[in-house]
């Protein structure tokens, strides 16, 4: 059974402020320790992380030492693995920043982060762009669109990605308040920047009678979303199947049903290529690679599509590789994981925990990877 990466950033100092009527936490942590103020983030995180239990033999943690994270986990049992290192000294902006920066690096598919505004800026200093991201909120400001609306559903929400649930991406803003201004009567909100998170809620999608989607008119949708976004200079591969060969032609443009096509500037420049073909085309290219998965059984690597080899995975770049399958699709798995195949056993377990899924126009899916 794979093991799902997920990473865990507490703010110790969340929410003291709140009960103090300081209107925050920012800077002002001392002051409410000292009118009696107590923590509250580990015990709005605890919450959380109480919805996992049902699948705690799949998860391992990424955390930060103590009150960041590693304490808790240890209380409540879960595996995890701890990175970094925190002084005596109360934990600082710094620190969540440096812990966002090593969580990805660690490869989690989604780090869980308890704060508040504050936390949020913080974390939108240090995460790439794509990161997915998920605040529980324990902080007194949560004016951020990055939060969860209570610690349980920010759990029951990485509770539906764990068990292979559809999970949309957006870009979620990140807004503060100036708390001196606050405390002086004023409110002045400050826009900082979007983080990638989950999004819960109804998915937006053609139907045709019955209620079931078109995977016809979804094809469409996806293909004016390529058209707009074609970078030039980039060499995209297709690989084999009626889902990326129903994109093309929407496109207008002609490739191989069960073939692997190179296009370039929205053009062809090579049908149904060998493996030697492929790399020599994208060997030192920049390239990015679009492939399906097989409805009912999950393979997006290793099955009809094996010119997509270990080398030209790497020389492409994990990274750049996007599943194109409809929702539609993805129900046929019934909540199992996208499957990886590549006779590279290394390479396999390089793959995320989570892979980007192009379901419709401009809506990407997160989903879970399994490997053999």
């Amino acid at each position: 059974m794979s093991v799902f990466h997920l990473g865990l950033i507490i703010n110790p100092l969340a929410g003291l402020g709140g009960p103090a009527a300081l209107k925050g936490s920012d800077g002002v942590a001392a002051e409410a320790l000292a009118l009696g103020a107590e923590p509250r983030a580990a015990a709005r995180t605890r919450i959380a992380l109480e919805c996992l239990r049902s699948v705690a033999e799949r998860l391992q943690f990424v955390t930060f030492p103590g009150p960041m994270g590693a304490d808790l986990l240890a209380e409540l049992g879960y595996p995890h693995r701890v990175l970094g290192s925190l002084g005596e000294r109360p934990t600082t902006a710094a620190d969540t920043q440096q812990a966002v920066k090593a969580l990805q690096e660690a490869g989690c598919a989604l780090i869980l982060f308890a704060g508040g505004d504050g936390t949020a800026r913080d974390v939108c200093a240090a995460a790439r762009e794509d990161q997915p991201v998920l605040g529980i909120p324990a902080g007194v400001k949560i004016h951020s669109a990055v939060y969860a609306i209570s610690p349980r559903a920010a759990g029951l929400m990485a509770l539906r990605l764990v068990e292979g649930g559809l999970v949309r991406l957006a870009s979620g803003e990140v807004r503060d308040i100036d708390e001196t201004a606050l405390r002086e009567g004023r409110v002045n909100a400050k826009h900082y920047g979007e983080l990638c998170v989950p999004v819960e809620g109804e998915y937006m999608q053609h139907v045709k009678q019955g209620g079931m989607e078109s995977e016809e008119l979804v094809l469409v949708d996806l293909a004016d979303w390529l058209a707009e976004s074609w970078e030039e200079g980039v060499r995209y591969v297709f690989g084999p199947g009626s889902t990326l060969h129903g994109l093309a032609e929407n496109l207008g443009l002609e490739t191989t049903l069960l073939g692997v096509d190179v296009i370039e500037n929205g053009q062809v420049i090579a049908r149904d290529v060998t493996e030697t073909q492929l790399f020599e085309l994208i060997d030192g290219q920049p390239a990015r690679l679009l492939v399906t998965a097989i409805g009912g059984q999950g393979h997006i690597i290793g099955r009809g599509n094996q010119q997509i080899s270990p080398r030209v995975l790497r020389s492409i770049g994990l990274e750049q590789l996007r599943v194109v399958a409809t929702k539609r699709k993805l129900g046929t798995l019934e909540g199992r994981p996208l499957l990886v195949d590549s006779g590279d056993p290394a390479l396999d377990a390089a793959f995320p925990d989570a892979i980007r899924v192009w379901a419709g126009y401009r809506e990407e899916l997160l989903y879970p990877v399994g490997h053999h």
